[in-house]
């Protein structure tokens, strides 16, 4: 019966702590609503996002610290407060923009027509998506690739799978052995002038 009583108490005080934190989140210049605004509740994974209109609601508890986040404003963070009435609190969030000042860049032209054609010769043209998908594709990247890179869950799978497949296609006979097999003796042949098996060191 003590017990029963003390875990009632401890339920209010636990129903009593939960707060619905609603509101709408402005610039703090022109009173707008700010869409997609992260709002966290700090040491916990608990949060929500602004609607299009700024608008946001959140179960917290009395005492929470809720964080508000933009990539375009400066965060903000706010205390629930202990000694609330009731289940409710409501909030206009203001949000002032976060300006970031980038360091001036002074842009001088080259002394001379020939200064200015030696560099323009001489410098160096980042290559573009295509040449460097072409580059990422070849076949010796691939190869690369190949040796160096880890498989995945589903290659693992499959080459298991492969495995017990040709167990069960020669149950019960001697599996064929590659060196009487012409197109493994072509591959180890091309391996072979490619220099895959030189030592690396």
């Amino acid at each position: 019966m003590i017990l029963t009583q003390k875990a009632r108490a401890q339920f209010e005080t636990s129903r009593d702590s939960v707060v619905q934190l609603y509101g709408v989140v402005m610039t703090a210049d022109s009173l707008v609503g700010i869409p997609a605004v992260s709002i966290i509740v700090k040491g916990q994974n608990r949060g929500t996002l602004t609607n299009n209109q700024g608008v946001f609601s959140i179960v917290v508890l009395k005492g929470d610290l809720v964080e508000f986040t933009h990539v375009t404003y400066k965060p903000k963070t706010v205390k629930i407060p202990s000694d609330i009435e009731g289940n409710q609190y409501s909030i206009v969030q203001l949000m002032v923009a976060d300006t970031v000042y980038l360091p001036a860049t002074i842009i001088k032209p080259r002394p001379t027509p020939t200064q200015f054609a030696r560099d323009f010769v001489n410098n160096k043209v980042p290559d573009d998506d295509i040449e460097i998908a072409r580059q990422n594709t070849s076949a010796a990247k691939r190869r690369i690739l190949l040796r160096t890179v880890p498989g995945d869950g589903g290659e693992a799978t499959r080459i298991q799978m492969n495995k017990v497949a040709n167990r069960a296609v020669y149950q019960g006979q001697t599996p064929p052995m590659n060196i009487f097999n012409p197109a493994a003796w072509g591959e180890f042949i091309q391996a072979w002038k490619r220099g895959d098996f030189k030592n690396k060191n």
